[in-house]
């Protein structure tokens, strides 16, 4: 049965406090793809709504859709250029489909992982509801209002004209995946089991809470179980048999049960082992199947201490993580789990074992990943509370809306192994007495609230809790109610203990973000409490520019109060650029390197993202945050971390390129691993030896440039470990095109990502062109995005075209649905082109 199966929904088995537990997450397994047949239309239009309506004007479609990306960026669009400066708007989808055979009968559901935002639904002319979060997952009972011989219209209004909303890029439309269930009268409800266990080394306990639910026509008695299987599919174990009853005055039941599993193979960041867990549900009379409700786990442990830090399965490790917003760069905030895993991919080679959904619950998609891939999560729900931070923000709903989908956030993503803590806030206001931003522009909202607040606004020691420190202690007991089993945090800039969140008591994690000059301080504030960076860094950076020397430092902006600018508008890659209230990549490291009591942290970010462009205005439009650009092209600093957190990878990375003007004064830079030093060489001449200094994971020398060749050699104990050279390119003379997967699926989403690199004749990279690239393809794939990493570029994401950033750009290539070749080509005037070819299976 189990090899039927097709959507298999991720659950895993975590440990906090002596308690372990499971999860459901992304599509419920009972459901199919809604995602193809929809038809558009951008721009309010509720005529849509009605059954009657002639929909072959309309646009056709298939989801997951951001009608954001596909505008052209201007400095007009009211989300602002700290929303990306893209379009907003009311768009209008609309679906007809009629009810298979085997769907007669059964109860129907449509599942939406998300839509941005205030979406309101209707089928065949109903009005279902509307959902104003735009990050919450939610569920509709079509049943009542079906056709069941007939043509359905279904048909969903989106709505996101009030800008700006968000701090970030949000994107538009019914952005994630959208599924439909058909189940019996009697089933298991959406994300309706919860399964919790102690685990040991050598003994997994597991408890398995199931919901059963049914309006059956007279008193049904049903039998349930459920059986374990290990990751070959061989079943190892089984919970007894129980049999309960439902009728008109009993629609729904809790059943308990459990089983016990000998020496688990534990899940962990290295050795992310899954089992599946299949429960069935049958009428006890006539033995009929009623609902299969399938469950991929993973069991282990792990403990927060306030001295020692982390701990996983018993072993203490650091929390190596970063903050990740939703976007998928030129994809825009449009779900595709390859785009997803992709990211995943690039920061766990650079050693990445965390990830925080930065600041809203995550598309299922990425839980259901970094269960499988073995990446810890910091599970969000809100940027904002009852005070707002945007003039047309999530804190207009709050009141009416928080319990539900903090409610639900929880019970789907409670049972994930990779998420092992909660933040019910990301520099919430309320952390202050009084605060207000929503009199400010959007980029002085985002700088203020990291400059601070007076003691004033501070609660006092001895007075009884205001009502923000209720709220906190209402929101982190709901989380504890649902899930008693992960610890509770939330991100927070006020690093006082007089912060309100703080002062709740509420807290089982007191989470920082930045203030590096009070980690210090943490044990004796909170001495009972665990620590950890919930962000740090934001360090800025532009893939590619360097500003010599590298040694100044550039701390931008200023003041929030005071506009900033400079004419390159690009930040240095040297690690020597940051904001006031961050720090250097180094710097931060160091701190959790040397703190025993630090239990991680999560830098600001592992790419970066459309929107937010401190610390510059227009015409820059996404961020210099990212270790990883926008392109999905690593920065230099990507390579300090694969050398700290890789000890398995021997690194040896030399920057900058070697192109630059005869007699110039040059700061060469090398990070590296499994060495004791490094030395330099220019066209063949030693310019000494270097390691790095303390507190530092870099080498440096400071040469005149030569045109030739730069190279480095590390060693260990006079052994060579590793050997980088750079070579002066030449003029611009072809383009090389390098896939990320030459094979890709053929299912018409799958995606491979073209790497586009301006060479010399030689074939060195040419660091500085900016050549324009026009892009073929055809056959079976076609061009989903292009891109560069420039953080000022107002080149269209949905382009055959795009100029080279550095010397490099990128271009996404989707399967169209068929199987056979994928033929790319890319021209530029002056260059020798380049052709490749790619497979679709």
């Amino acid at each position: 049965m189990l090899s039927k199966v097709n959507l298999i929904v991720m659950v895993c088995l975590v440990l906090f406090g002596g308690a372990a537990i499971f999860s459901v997450s992304a599509a419920d397994p009972r459901a199919v793809s809604f995602n193809n047949g929809w038809k558009f239309n951008l721009g309010d239009a509720p005529e849509m709504a009605s059954p009657d309506f002639d929909d072959s004007g309309s646009r056709n479609l298939s989801l997951p859709h951001d009608w954001a990306i596909e505008g052209d960026f201007n400095i007009d669009n009211p989300s602002g250029t700290g929303g990306g400066a893209l379009p907003g708007g009311v768009g209008w989808y609309r679906k007809s489909f009629s009810l298979s055979p085997s769907q007669t009968g059964k109860q129907i559901f449509i599942d939406f992982d998300g839509a941005y935002m205030n979406s309101t639904v209707f089928i065949n002319g109903h009005e279902l509801g509307t959902r104003p979060y735009g990050y919450a997952s939610f569920s509709y009972d079509l049943t009542p209002y079906l056709n069941a011989d007939g043509e359905n219209v279904i048909a969903v209004r989106v709505d996101n004209a009030e800008q700006p909303n968000s701090r970030w890029y949000s994107g538009c439309g019914i952005y994630r995946n959208v599924w439909l269930r058909s189940l019996n009268a009697i089933h298991i409800p959406l994300w309706g089991q919860q399964i919790s266990s102690a685990v040991t080394d050598s003994l997994a306990s597991v408890s398995i809470v199931t919901d059963i639910v049914g309006k059956p026509s007279k008193t049904t008695k049903v039998s349930i179980y459920t059986a374990l299987m290990d990751a070959a599919g061989k079943m190892i174990g089984k919970t007894e048999t129980q049999t309960v009853q439902l009728g008109k005055k009993n629609t729904s039941v809790k059943v308990n049960s459990g089983l016990d599993l000998k020496n688990p193979h534990l899940w962990s960041t290295e050795d992310p082992y899954l089992y599946t867990l299949a429960t069935y549900v049958s009428d006890a009379k006539s033995g009929e199947l009623l609902d299969t409700y399938i469950q991929t786990t993973g069991f282990r442990y792990f403990n927060f201490d306030p001295a020692t830090g982390f701990s996983l399965n018993g072993r203490p490790m650091k929390i190596n993580g970063v903050c990740m917003h939703h976007d998928l760069g030129a994809l825009g905030a449009a779900v595709n789990t390859r785009a997803i895993e992709r990211q995943l991919e690039i920061l766990k080679e650079m050693g990445v074992n965390a990830y925080r959904a930065s600041h809203n619950p995550p598309a299922p998609e990425v839980l259901d990943l970094c269960d499988r891939m073995g990446i810890l999560v910091m599970d969000e729900t809100f940027d904002m509370w009852r005070k707002k931070k945007t003039s047309h923000d999530y804190a207009r709903y709050f009141p009416d809306w928080h319990e539900k989908d903090l409610t639900d956030l929880i019970v789907r993503d409670r049972n994930h192994p990779s998420v092992i803590m909660y933040s019910i806030g990301n520099e919430v206001l309320e952390q202050w007495s009084s605060a207000k931003a929503d009199t400010l522009s959007l980029e002085q909202a985002n700088l203020i609230l990291n400059f601070g607040h007076g003691k004033e606004n501070l609660a006092k020691e001895g007075e009884k809790l205001s009502i923000n420190s209720l709220l906190t202690k209402k929101l982190a007991g709901m989380v504890k109610e649902l899930d008693p089993s992960r610890p509770v945090t939330a991100g927070c800039n006020e690093p006082d203990p007089g912060n309100h969140l703080f002062r709740s008591g509420a807290l089982d994690i007191i989470g920082y973000n930045y203030h590096d000059n009070w980690f210090d301080s943490v044990p004796g504030w909170f001495p009972e409490k665990p620590f950890i960076i919930t962000e740090s860094v934001s360090a800025l950076m532009t893939r590619g520019y360097y500003r010599m020397p590298s040694d100044s430092m550039f701390i931008w902006p200023k003041r929030w109060d005071i506009a900033f600018t400079d004419s390159t508008f690009s930040c240095s890659s040297y690690d020597n650029c940051h904001v006031p209230w961050g720090n250097t990549h180094e710097g931060t490291l160091s701190h959790v390197d040397n703190k025993d009591f630090i239990a991680g942290q999560f830098i600001w970010t592992g790419f970066d993202y459309l929107g937010e462009p401190t610390p510059f205005g227009w015409p820059a439009r996404s961020s210099y945050f990212g270790i990883v650009d926008l392109a999905g092209i690593p920065k230099d600093i990507y390579y300090m971390y694969q050398s700290q957190w890789r000890p398995d990878k021997t690194v040896l990375h030399l920057f900058p390129h070697w192109n630059w003007e005869p007699g110039q004064e040059i700061d060469m830079w090398a990070y590296y691993n499994n060495a004791d030093e490094v030395e330099l060489f220019i066209n063949g001449e030693s310019q000494g030896t270097r390691k790095a200094d303390a507190g530092k994971y870099h080498a440096s020398w400071r040469v005149t440039f030569s045109p030739g060749s730069v190279k480095a050699v590390s060693r260990k104990e006079g052994r060579v470990v590793a050997t980088r050279e750079i070579r002066t390119a030449g003029a611009p003379d072809r383009i090389r095109l390098t896939p990320d997967r030459s094979s890709i699926k053929a299912d018409g989403k799958d995606l491979s990502y073209v790497l586009v690199e301006i060479l010399d004749k030689d074939g060195n990279l040419c660091p500085w062109a900016e050549n324009q690239v026009t892009f073929e393809v055809s056959g079976s794939g076609v061009n989903e995005g292009v891109d560069n990493g420039s953080p000022i570029s107002l080149e269209r994401f949905k382009d055959d075209k795009r100029k080279a950033f550095y010397g490099k750009a990128m271009l996404i290539v989707r399967n169209n649905g068929s199987e056979g070749p994928i033929t790319v080509t890319a021209t530029s005037p002056g260059l020798k082109p380049f052709t490749t070819t790619l497979n679709s299976f």
